[in-house]
């Protein structure tokens, strides 16, 4: 079972959320455990850990659970031994705790509630009381006309006290957020300079969901507060999301995060990086025999560049080289050719007792097989090409025993 830490992860809503050192770092990587660990997540991670660890800051893990129809407890426990599997620890977490908890968003929907009722009372949010039918009508007349399907403002324009009064009568509502009219809005993108988008192109985002639970919108900006996230380092498909981000920030009066969106993981075609095209695993590739010094060491080599024409550097050769001005935003391809033979560099420089350590920690223990390693260690670019490549030892009458020192 995780450890929650309860007492000394809640946030004492009286006194208003703990403070965080002046001026520290502190970052977050916050997955949904709703699969397999992703590639990408192990991606953003490194680049998470890696300023952390640079600038003295923290690197906290909070988990996005709050998709209850998707969530998988064996996916969060996959993603949390991934991501150490690859060195990335957390300094706080769902099962570390921290004054900063609860990282699990389940256990924080009184935090989204109470934060909610603040919007609604100061005119910035609105209950939302639709039915599904009526969205349903409202986007397909919108699609006829060939206009951008989004929300209409219908409720937008309830009276407070009819609204109050729905309420308190048990009808079913959404929360949403009261986007203005006209104009832009502008954030900084720490790589990219000043974005701008039009408020026309946003619609009023539901907030609180009709079951209670908030969406990945409000969760996400009330925790990144909540916890003193200095730097929000994320992929680069949420720029679309940001301003509606920058919105909330605005709508509570809270000073917003640096923004910084790194690059996409692409396919050889250039396309995102998907299972159709590319294994997306992270435990499929340490099934394969890929070491995790040499995947994170690829991963870093995505989209940053350590300088001197250098690809192969240890995490923390990283941390004290790291600088965002060496992040290129062309998008970087995951070439697992490319990622072989990285892993072939690693597996090539171990001595021989740490690559029998290896393969020990990978999937064999018996002793027998370090006579083997002198005659495979060269011809091997994975783990599990030791299987293939030593597969002869097995077929005929030579028992290992034979093998000479």
């Amino acid at each position: 079972m995780l450890k929650t830490d309860h007492m000394q992860g809640q946030v004492d809503k009286t006194k208003g959320k703990p403070n965080a050192k002046p001026g520290e770092i502190r970052v977050r990587i916050a997955p949904s455990p709703t699969g397999d660990p992703h590639v990408g997540t192990a991606y953003i991670a490194l680049f998470n850990y890696v300023f952390a660890k640079k600038n003295g800051g923290k690197f906290i893990l909070r988990i996005e659970d709050t998709d209850r129809n998707r969530y998988r407890a064996s996916s969060q426990l996959a993603i949390m031994d991934a991501l150490r599997w690859v060195g990335l620890d957390w300094d706080e977490g769902p099962d570390k705790g921290g004054e900063f908890g609860p990282y699990l968003q389940s256990e924080r929907n009184e935090l989204y509630r109470d934060e909610v009722n603040k919007l609604i009372l100061a005119g910035e949010a609105y209950r939302c009381f639709c039915s599904s039918e009526r969205l349903q009508k409202v986007r397909e007349e919108q699609r006829k006309r060939k206009e951008n399907p989004k929300y209409d403002g219908h409720c937008r324009k309830m009276a407070k006290e009819e609204s109050e009064e729905k309420a308190k009568k048990g009808e079913a509502f959404t929360v949403r957020l009261a986007v203005p009219k006209e104009g832009t809005i502008v954030f900084k993108d720490k790589l990219r300079g000043d974005v701008e988008i039009s408020f026309g192109q946003l619609d009023d985002q539901v907030l609180l969901k009709s079951d209670g639970f908030p969406t990945y919108h409000l969760a996400n900006v009330v925790d990144d507060h909540h916890m003193n996230i200095s730097h929000v380092i994320r992929a680069e498909e949420w720029i679309s999301s940001t301003p509606k981000h920058v919105l909330l920030y605005k709508a509570f009066g809270w000073q917003e995060p640096e923004w910084i969106h790194m690059p996409l993981l692409r396919n050889k075609d250039k396309s995102k990086i998907s299972k159709r095209k590319n294994p997306v695993s992270v435990m499929y590739y340490k099934d394969i025999g890929v070491l995790p010094e040499a995947l994170i060491n690829f991963l870093g080599n995505l989209g940053w560049s350590y300088g001197d024409d250098k690809e192969l550097f240890t995490l923390s050769d990283m941390i004290e080289n790291f600088d965002w001005s060496k992040v290129s935003l062309g998008g970087p391809v995951f070439d697992q050719d490319k990622l072989r033979w990285f892993n072939e560099q690693y597996i090539h420089g171990l001595s021989l007792d740490e690559l029998e350590s290896a393969l020990s920690d990978w999937r064999m223990s018996s002793s027998k097989w370090k006579k083997i390693l002198p005659l495979m260690q060269k011809r091997i670019k994975t783990l599990n090409d030791f299987v293939e490549g030593a597969s002869w030892f097995f077929v005929g009458d030579i028992p290992i025993e034979s093998i000479q020192d």
